[in-house]
């Protein structure tokens, strides 16, 4: 669900993060007299970087272009279901890697009384199902492609909800920036061919829906350290609460019925299977790279969901939505980029056209 631009701090120290243990990584064990002395000299070897980015992007396309295929493609045309699976196989999910792996010992930091789960979880846990459900609404009627090129629009949306909300506040830079991504997503938006207004009100409903979850999380989970898995933890079971009720509200008998010859169970359980793996990619992304690689990594991400889209299910670009989605990507780098590291490179960069 892998989606989020929000970085939480996940390990406390170094003894803490999954990556320092051998059991993850795996080591030749030296060999002869000082094998001792060389084990307790060795220091642990980090996964490198691009390994996990490589995975998440992997990963993340893989369940977007999975449930537009089964949502759109296969005529499957049960979104609330399809969500609900997912997070009843994430319920489960979590709790078997609580009681078999460490991924979620951060659930020992987490004061959570029922006070705060009822006033602070399931809020946000309905503004998380409300997302991920009119996200895959989207999908009945709208190419992953064009859906891409709207979600440009996300970081907007957060700033301004943050602005709105007292937790930010707008300046020239930021001004400048939203204007130049606002620009290029309606100028893709114009060029869009098979155009669909009700599913572009459901992706920015969707939209709207997160962005608002994510200032929640900052206004109500403020002191608590929550990294994907345990919010997932908390999350996936109150979401799919919500969602079973609304099922017999709007889809009916209707999925229970298809989902079999529709979808099939092999199909199904990769899809669930393949969003909980994301997840799990997402805890070892954070940290594992600078704010500007991992902003490049969601770029280079989004552009090869575009040219999938393109290439695996035939969607149509066209130039004017490859103009406008560049501008929006562009915008997006120097507003996820701290302005000192973009000066840096601003600044490293003039001084190499100098030297030639």
């Amino acid at each position: 669900m892998a989606s989020n631009d929000i970085k939480l701090p996940i390990f406390t120290s170094e003894s803490e993060d999954p990556s320092q243990k051998k059991g993850l990584l795996g080591s030749d064990e030296p060999t002869g007299k000082n094998a001792t002395s060389a084990v307790s000299a060795e220091q642990p070897k980090k996964i490198w970087p691009g390994y996990i980015i490589m995975i998440w992007i992997a990963l993340s396309s893989s369940v977007i272009l999975q449930n537009a295929y089964i949502l759109r493609e296969l005529k499957f045309n049960y979104p609330i279901w399809l969500t609900t699976f997912h997070l009843l196989y994430a319920t489960a999910g979590t709790r078997v890697l609580l009681r078999f792996t460490n991924l979620l010992d951060g659930l020992k930091n987490v004061d959570m009384s029922w006070d705060r789960w009822l006033k602070n979880i399931v809020p946000i846990g309905a503004l998380f199902s409300a997302s991920l459900i009119f996200n895959n609404l989207a999908y009945l009627t709208l190419s992953v492609s064009f859906i891409q090129m709207i979600k440009a629009f996300t970081s907007v949306a957060v700033l301004t909800m943050s602005v709105l909300a007292g937790l930010d506040k707008f300046n020239s830079r930021t001004a400048t920036v939203v204007t130049a991504i606002s620009c290029g997503v309606a100028l893709a938006a114009w060029g869009e061919i098979n155009f669909a207004i009700d599913g572009f009100l459901y992706q920015v409903f969707g939209i709207m829906f997160e962005a608002t979850r994510l200032v929640a999380i900052q206004k109500l989970l403020q002191g608590l350290r929550m990294d994907p898995l345990v919010s997932l933890y908390y999350y996936a079971p109150v979401c799919a609460g919500i969602n079973c009720l609304l099922i017999p509200i709007y889809e009916g008998w209707g999925p229970f019925e298809n989902v079999v010859e529709l979808v099939g169970i092999p199909l199904l359980i990769t899809n669930a299977t393949t969003a909980l793996l994301l997840n799990i990619a997402v805890v070892f992304l954070i940290g594992a790279a600078s704010s500007l690689v991992l902003t490049l990594s969601g770029v280079i991400k989004d552009i090869l969901l575009v040219v999938g889209s393109v290439v695996i299910m035939g969607s149509t670009v066209t130039f004017t939505q490859v103009i406008g989605y560049g501008i929006a990507l562009a915008g997006l780098v120097v507003f996820k980029t701290p302005p000192e590291v973009l000066n840096a490179y601003i600044v490293r960069f003039k001084a190499a056209m100098g030297s030639r």
